[in-house]
């Protein structure tokens, strides 16, 4: 039996995957490789990559800190990752004790040390937990890596660096996070 193609609605949703994809790869060359140098240097110099995010943008927070410690497509030594959106003790009392506004910036005040990363997931890059844990690891002396679309938000102006994905849509962008953060895991085994 010869393959058959794809439905039209899955044919119109591949095809826009792949436009986007495209206008990322053809212009923002210059802010990939930045991406990849801030992971790059961080893990080199043997600091840490902390990942957080809401939504579906903490589950690939989760899926990358996973793909560090324990490895993508090369065995090797574990790289020190930790997802900030994990720990449901520590999430609830904090949201409880603090606001929920503060769940991620608590636990960069007391893990992150200067050498080490914050990477944050937002589509949107206005979500209030985010930004203060983008100030709070700016206050320690803690670089930040965002990945966001639209216009970047408000995180903008909080991150050392913004991977923005040019697109309105919310899944377009994680899709397209998951996959450049994938290439970054890449380089970066290949490389160490």
């Amino acid at each position: 039996m010869l393959p058959a193609a794809a439905s039209p609605a899955f044919t119109s949703v591949l095809r826009d995957l792949a436009a986007t994809a495209t206008r990322v790869a053809e212009t923002m060359g210059p802010s990939l490789d930045t991406a990849l140098d801030l992971v790059r240097d961080t893990v080199r110099q043997g600091g840490t990559l902390f990942f957080c995010g809401n939504g579906g943008s903490a589950a690939d927070a989760q899926h990358m800190a996973t793909e560090y410690v324990v490895r993508y497509m090369r065995n090797r030594r574990a790289y020190p990752a930790i997802a900030l959106t994990t720990d449901t003790s520590l999430l609830t009392a904090a949201g409880n004790d603090l606001g929920f506004e503060n769940v991620f910036s608590r636990q960069v005040e007391a893990l992150c040390r200067p050498g080490d990363l914050l990477i944050i997931h937002s589509t949107s890059g206005n979500s209030p937990n985010v930004i203060r844990a983008a100030e709070a690891a700016r206050a320690k002396g803690v670089r930040v890596l965002a990945f966001s679309a639209r216009d970047g938000g408000a995180l903008r102006d909080h991150a050392d660096h913004s991977v923005i994905i040019p697109t309105d849509r919310t899944d377009r962008a994680q899709e397209l996070h998951l996959c450049i953060q994938h290439v970054i895991c890449d380089l970066v085994e290949a490389d160490l």
